[in-house]
């Protein structure tokens, strides 16, 4: 699950956004004078990287407001949350942990139990205390 920093709300759950892919996406000059083929390249093929990607998202059960994230494909770390209209920041050499993180969960996404690689992020695997008088 991760933990994504809406820019008007602060942070909350991944459940309360929706995504909605990839960002900086320019509409056509002139769509009138696209063939068959440009349209549906403009409309369907979109990147699909391994590692940092722009996204659009969504806070669907919060203020309603559309927003965009760098987020790493590959470990899910949230590198940039930044307003609709803006640039896409450059990220050479910084690390923007507060923006959110991958969690320490097994991963539902894919088949197994296992979970996100989290070496890279600013969390640490916890071990949950037992409760007093447990036996361990």
């Amino acid at each position: 699950m991760l933990l994504i920093s809406c820019p008007n709300c602060g942070p909350r759950d991944e459940t309360e956004f929706h995504y909605g892919g990839q960002a900086h996406v320019a509409y056509p000059e002139n769509p009138n004078e696209l063939n068959d083929v440009e349209w549906s390249r403009y409309l369907f093929y979109r990147e699909n990287p391994k590692g940092t990607f722009a996204e659009r998202w969504v806070h669907s059960t919060g203020c309603r407001q559309w927003f965009n994230m760098l987020r790493d494909t590959v470990s899910y770390d949230i590198k940039a949350i930044y307003p609709m209209g803006t640039p896409r920041p450059d990220l050479a050499g910084r690390q923007t942990a507060e923006f959110g993180t991958a969690s320490t969960a097994a991963d539902s996404t894919t088949t197994g139990t296992a979970a996100p690689d989290i070496s890279g992020t600013s969390i640490s695997p916890a071990t949950p205390a037992a409760p007093e008088g447990a036996a361990q």
